[in-house]
């Protein structure tokens, strides 16, 4: 009998929750006997939509092939995803980040660092559009958990890429943060340890990137 399996071709055709039930596996038994070879198959149940039992039941080169390729999958770093589709709906990326409100700020910073809850985040950075032209849009308000279960359903690339995103941001603001606090004299066990605390999302800064402003209408 031949094994049909649906093999991702990327980050936009694995879910948050999918990602999310790999996650939890994976932590649940990274330290348990022959783990490797567990969550190889776990890996390829929950992302190829197939059974344990099937995943046995593979060839050994395909296997191989398989657990590879997702490992690969899995390590992509997409650029920042500004829209995706998710059902009959289409979400964007909150294009003004001076605009968010601190009951926003407040549930992504809790939240994006955190991968059991960080469908939370998603749902602030993410939100239905309401109007688009071209590639310029508008994004429906804020309404707290009212799509926080939805957003298991988005591509992980767009996680990926938002993480990475704000990544990248706190780095360059910590970096003038501390440029700007070294002019100030303080002493080199303050500033060692301001750059190991990071200070937070800390969005409440005059930064918009160019891509952002070309996503406002």
């Amino acid at each position: 009998m031949k094994l049909k399996i649906n093999v991702p071709e990327s980050l936009n055709d694995i879910t948050l929750g999918q990602y999310k039930a790999y996650e939890n596996i994976l932590e649940t038994n990274k330290d348990a006997d022959n783990a490797e070879r567990f969550l190889n198959l776990k890996m390829l149940e929950i992302f190829c939509n197939i059974s344990y039992k099937e995943a046995t039941s593979l060839r050994l080169i395909d296997y191989d092939y398989l657990v590879n390729h997702l490992y690969n999958v899995l390590m992509e770093k997409p650029n920042l995803v500004l829209t995706f589709k998710m059902g009959d709906s289409e979400f964007g990326f909150i294009p003004d980040l001076e605009e968010m409100t601190f009951g926003e700020y407040i549930d992504l910073d809790s939240n994006i660092h955190d991968i059991k809850n960080i469908h939370k985040a998603m749902a602030v950075l993410y939100r239905p559009i309401k109007y688009k032209q071209g590639d310029k849009y508008v994004i429906d308000e804020y309404k707290g958990d009212l799509f926080h279960e939805a957003m298991l359903n988005m591509p992980m690339s767009a996680v990926v890429s938002s993480n990475v995103f704000f990544y990248n941001l706190g780095i360059e603001l910590s970096s003038v943060m501390m440029n700007s606090l070294e002019k100030e004299k303080l002493t080199p066990q303050q500033l060692q340890d301001l750059e190991r605390s990071g200070g937070g999302i800390s969005l409440f800064t005059p930064f918009v990137t160019e891509i952002l402003q070309n996503s406002k209408m």
